[in-house]
């Protein structure tokens, strides 16, 4: 336990005008303000604070002082101070801290409290000062309000000649601490603060080991010397999940001997349950006080919260009653975020079976594949795409664009995509094939519309399909494609030629009598096919998009003698490039490009088969 701090100095306190300057001079005079306190007395504690704790100390009044500013107040205050001290947990070293405090004027009748005072520590406030402080609060009064935080850190080596004796407990004032009796009033107000902050913080983690990290983190030193959670399983047992100490040098240690009895995992109280002390939990004090929270929510254990002060025989109601609102939240914290991992996996897994784990080879050709799917944190949106072979001299590649981005284009993709290999396999031709696949797809969506009460068009889709069959006697294939709704593919020469490789037709599933036709031609050797979905065509910039005026054409126009992979990525890049705004769309695109086959005929095919 350290000693009480020594003020070095009496405090540095500069009042500003609440203004878009203030951010600036804070940072400006928080600076010299701690050069001036440490450097005449103390060059080491001067050197200390000067490496260590000045430039987090900048970071948090800055942020402090833009919320005053954007909270409205017409006067900020900002104040500093610098203490040192001896810590007797090790071996006697000298410490030193940084205290800052930011008063915020605002005219008086001002509600102070609530979403108030969330609202003026929004951004990245709560978060930094949890992350960076040794400890902080707010005080609030009828008209201003103070954020304090403190920053401190050890010294090395043996204490300077010229450092001041511990003295008695400094006076300086702080918002009401939990401990503090006979101010119910102030502890009201700090607990409704500190309950604000718990709720904000954990309320955007989706991740349950975060949750108990910034568990750790909100009660200690504040409410506890150390603090660990527990987490239920799935074969309901119970797993450390996080150990936290004000001494990180015996988190191992704690780890160690909290590990040697288990929470149970299946308690459903929501009262605190005294827990035994464990062994290592504090080196400097024999023994204290334990207590386990129970994490319930739901009508179910989610596993166990226990904190442990060190050298008091109880805690006190208010330290209580606190860390059981907290164990509330953070119960709710867990069961949100594994509902969150829970339907991630789901969506992944589903995912994982839409696009194709691998695409054939074909002999002769030369194929490449981009694919983006918009979403945040998906592997597949509503693009999609295939490559396989048909018996040992046909292949098929499709290009598809389902409406929508969510789980429901998601299911369309992977129904359309099976559905394609299916008849395929069955010797279905492009045309024969797309006129089924367009029957399936207007059955299905008149369904789902019957019964489900889904919108109209919410299963219409755009498909390019097309076979592929190499000649090998004068290289290059033959190809047959059709478009039902896409973007057109586009044929390049080796001459620099690009034409339109078929017909526009309509969307699948509009019509279940629709009839389709295919185009057919010769990929030369040289050639190029060009396949994109409407994410790179309609692409768009102001109000204009990347494909008017031919300006997929033009681009690939500027593509000759490139490889398939190099075309594929020149069509990427300029899809990125077109606009600084970011792409909002899938984005897939298919290059084909025939080659002169070196090896003997027999020999590609069978390595083409085996593929």
């Amino acid at each position: 336990m350290r000693s009480s701090a020594d003020p070095l100095a009496s405090a540095s306190w500069i009042r500003l005008p609440a203004d878009e300057l203030a951010p600036s001079a804070a940072r400006r005079f928080l600076r010299a303000a701690l050069s001036d306190l440490a450097a005449p007395a103390l060059p080491r504690v001067a050197a200390a604070v000067r490496e260590r704790l000045v430039g987090n100390a900048v970071l948090l009044v800055s942020e402090l002082t833009t919320a005053a500013v954007v909270r409205g107040g017409f006067e900020v205050d900002v104040g500093c101070r610098l203490e040192t001290g001896f810590d007797p947990a090790n071996n006697g070293r000298q410490w030193a801290a940084v205290v800052v405090e930011v008063l915020d004027r605002h005219l008086s009748g001002t509600d102070l409290g609530g979403p108030e005072l969330r609202s003026k520590l929004r951004g990245h406030g709560l978060q930094l000062l949890s992350a960076l402080a040794e400890s902080w609060g707010v005080t609030c009064r009828q008209a201003e309000e103070t954020v304090w935080f403190r920053l401190d850190t050890l010294l090395d080596g043996p204490p300077e000649p010229d450092a001041p004796p511990a003295p008695a407990p400094a006076t300086a004032a702080k918002p009401p601490h939990p401990d503090h009796q006979g101010q119910a009033d102030g502890y009201d107000q700090a607990g409704a603060s500190f309950i604000a902050e718990v709720s904000e913080l954990l309320a955007g983690q989706l991740d349950e080991d975060m949750v108990t990290a910034l568990t750790g983190q909100l009660l200690v030193p504040r409410l506890a010397d150390w603090c660990a959670v527990w987490l239920t399983t799935t074969n309901r047992r119970m797993r450390l999940s996080r150990v936290w100490h004000r001494d990180e040098q015996q988190i191992r240690t704690l780890r160690r001997a909290l590990e040697q009895e288990r929470p149970p995992p299946s308690t459903l109280s929501t009262t605190a349950l005294t827990w035994p002390w464990p062994e290592g939990a504090d080196t400097t004090e024999r023994g204290g006080s334990a207590l386990m929270f129970p994490l319930v929510a739901n009508a179910r254990c989610h596993g166990a919260l226990l904190i442990g002060r060190a050298g008091r025989p109880r805690m006190t109601d208010a330290v209580v009653r606190l860390t059981q609102d907290v164990a509330r939240r953070v119960a709710q914290a867990v069961v949100t975020a594994r509902h969150y991992t829970r339907q991630a996996d789901i969506s992944h897994s589903l995912q994982r079976r839409q696009l194709p784990t691998s695409l054939a080879s074909i002999p002769g050709v030369d194929t490449a594949i981009v694919y983006e799917p918009c979403g945040e944190g998906q592997t597949v949106g509503g693009d999609f795409y295939d490559l396989f072979p048909m018996g040992e001299r046909r292949w098929c590649f499709l290009l598809g664009d389902v409406c929508g981005h969510d789980l429901e284009a998601m299911s369309v993709t992977g129904l359309a995509r099976h559905l394609v290999r299916l008849l395929a396999r069955e010797g279905h031709g492009v045309e024969a094939l797309l006129d089924r696949l367009n029957l399936a797809m207007a059955e299905e969506g008149a369904e789902a519309q019957a019964v489900g009460g889904e919108q109209a068009g919410s299963r219409f889709l755009s498909l390019l399909y097309g076979e592929l069959e190499p000649d090998p006697a004068s290289g290059g294939a033959r190809v047959t494609v059709a478009s039902a709704g896409h973007p057109l593919p586009l044929l390049l020469s080796a001459d620099g030629t690009v034409t339109q490789a078929a017909e526009p037709q309509m969307l699948l599933g509009i019509d279940d009598k629709a009839e389709f036709r295919a185009n057919s031609f010769h990929l030369a050797p040289g050639e190029t096919l060009l396949c994109v979905t409407d994410g790179v065509t309609e692409r768009r910039r102001g109000n204009r998009q990347l494909d008017d005026d031919d300006g997929l054409a033009e681009l690939l126009r500027g593509c000759v003698g490139l490889g398939a992979k190099a075309v594929a990525e020149r069509v990427r890049q300029a899809a990125h490039e077109f606009s600084p705004e970011p792409i909002d769309d899938d984005l897939a695109v298919l290059v084909l490009e025939a080659r002169p086959v070196l090896a003997a005929p027999g020999a590609a095919f069978a390595a083409g088969a085996s593929n």
